[in-house]
């Protein structure tokens, strides 16, 4: 019985820090710079991303070409977007909190896959340059 309890606790405690450690990598990508390009292939204007430009992201960067194909595409991101959609939809007009929190966290969404649409724009870049230069 102890064992089973103890077997239990630690995986609590492991999907705990998986969850936060995704989390702090989600937050480390969208924290970078998003160039002006990105910004203006989205028409966003101002240059501010928002919670609702996510969706035109998630398009984008289903467009872009990536030539490495062990490089992981939306998947997780969008499903946590949609999760955080809900909650604060379903309980966005009780608690005004968490209407905020799910806004934040859908922005942060939208710029990581900024983020990610320039690394690969980037990447795809550096690849044409080498193969010009051979």
């Amino acid at each position: 019985m102890f064992a089973a309890m103890l077997f239990a606790i630690s995986l609590v405690a492991l999907v705990q820090f998986a969850i936060y450690y995704w989390r702090a990598i989600l937050t480390g990508v969208a924290a970078q710079p998003v160039s002006s390009r990105v910004l203006e292939s989205a028409c966003i204007e101002g240059g501010r991303l928002a919670a609702h430009h996510f969706p035109v992201m998630a398009e984008l960067h289903d467009l872009t070409a990536y030539l490495d194909p062990a490089s992981g595409g939306l998947g997780v991101v969008r499903a946590y977007y949609q999760l955080v959609r809900a909650v604060g939809a379903v309980l966005g007009n009780q608690f005004p909190q968490l209407a905020a929190w799910s806004d934040r966290e859908r922005t942060i969404c939208a710029r990581y896959a900024a983020v990610k649409i320039d690394h690969r724009l980037q990447a795809n870049l550096a690849l044409a340059a080498s193969l010009r230069s051979c």
